[in-house]
């Protein structure tokens, strides 16, 4: 059962390897990507709204998936902020993105999609993998997105998780197909298009300017489990 996914949910079952749990990205930027999908989500559901970089919550009702509205508890309701009307949206992509990948892993789990796998880097140091459940979600996901992209993301909901999944550096690995300067290109409007992926783009720019993206055992960190969430931002 793939439906009802929440976009951050649908991202990170893409940038996971579905046999081996690995992150097919830099960890730190898959967490600014989830955080910044938890965003666009409760965008689309008419929970928060976005001015001049600012996201404030409108509708502070919880909504029906458990994920969504575990999140929305999470920002300050409206007039409740200690830094005035809302939060900045990179601000909040770099300082939660840690905590929003560990409750998607979670939900992720309870539902079935994925298996949690305890493994030892040098056999001391335990991490954990999460590969694909017996009831693989990954192909159908992977499957949406290929048609997404054969179809020119024909919705707003696909044109985010194609602008998600090119500020992290996902795309290519998803869709290898995605190499003319111009498809590139194309994905590069669709972030700066969406004001929730260029928080993510920004975020990620700022790490590679910082030299602080890069994360020890490659793109999985810390041997798959222990990367930062990212300090604050703008």
């Amino acid at each position: 059962m793939t439906t009802g996914l929440a976009l951050p949910e649908e991202l990170l079952l893409l940038a996971l390897d579905p046999v081996t749990g690995r992150r097919h990205v830099n960890r730190r930027y898959l967490q600014y990507g989830l955080a910044g999908a938890a965003l666009a989500e409760l965008e689309l559901q008419g929970r928060v709204a976005e001015t001049r970089g600012k996201v404030t919550v409108v509708n502070p009702l919880p909504p029906q998936d458990p994920l969504s509205a575990q999140i929305l508890a999470s920002l300050p309701a409206p007039g409740k902020s200690r830094f005035g009307d809302g939060i900045r949206a990179r601000s909040w992509v770099r300082r939660t993105g840690r905590d929003i990948e560990e409750l998607c892993l979670h939900h992720l789990v309870q539902r079935g999609a994925l298996r949690m796998e305890t493994r030892r880097f040098l056999g001391l140091f335990p991490y954990h993998r999460y590969p694909a459940a017996a009831e693989d979600w990954s192909a159908p996901a992977r499957g949406r997105y290929a048609e997404s992209v054969a179809a020119g993301f024909p919705d707003r909901r696909s044109r985010l998780l194609a602008a998600f999944t090119s500020a992290i550096g996902l795309a290519a690995v998803l869709y290898p197909g995605l190499g003319s300067w111009r498809q590139l290109g194309a994905l590069r409007v669709l972030v700066r298009e969406e004001w929730a992926p260029y928080a993510v783009h920004r975020a990620v720019e700022q790490d590679k300017t910082s030299g602080s993206g890069s994360s020890f055992g490659g793109s999985d960190g810390g041997g798959g489990s222990d990367g930062g969430g990212g300090g604050g931002g703008d």
